[in-house]
């Protein structure tokens, strides 16, 4: 599967563009829509120069499918079109998680998913962030369909 507009719509919209390298909250290099990485790997670093906003959705484009990957690979169960963009946001904010993973694979009822989702990965350098809870809400609230 692929990420849709819907999808990439949400996770941009919690990422949020910069032109500058920056730390972010867990004190990760980062730039432009959320990348800590350039395609081939390479991470970025403060020293980095600024990018426009067109490289950055390039930038976007080119590392996207490696989440997308990462959530076809782990999932053996049949997801819907929003299912697969909320896990695709997750694991691009996240790296993904084997235990959300394993609860969808193993048909978890919805609940257990739903306050798995909200509960967990909302922290960053050992603090409740307020952006996080959103986009775990935000994302929990896509997986359901709503």
């Amino acid at each position: 599967m692929k990420t849709s507009q819907k999808g990439i719509n949400l996770i941009l919209s919690f990422e949020g563009f910069s032109s500058k390298p920056y730390l972010d909250s867990a004190g990760i290099p980062t730039i432009g829509y959320g990348n800590t990485y350039y395609p081939g790997g390479k991470k970025v670093t403060l020293k980095d120069p600024s990018i426009s906003r067109e490289k950055g959705a390039e930038l976007f484009s080119s590392v996207l499918p490696t989440y997308e990957k990462i959530v076809n690979n782990k999932i053996k169960v049949t997801l819907t079109q929003n299912q697969f963009d909320a896990l695709v946001s997750h694991t691009y904010n996240t790296g993904g998680s084997d235990t959300l993973f394993s609860l969808i694979n193993k048909k978890a009822d919805p609940e257990t998913i739903k306050g798995w989702f909200t509960s967990r990965y909302i922290t960053a350098g050992g603090k409740v962030l307020n952006g996080l809870i959103r986009r775990r809400k935000a994302e929990a609230d896509l997986f359901f369909g709503k």
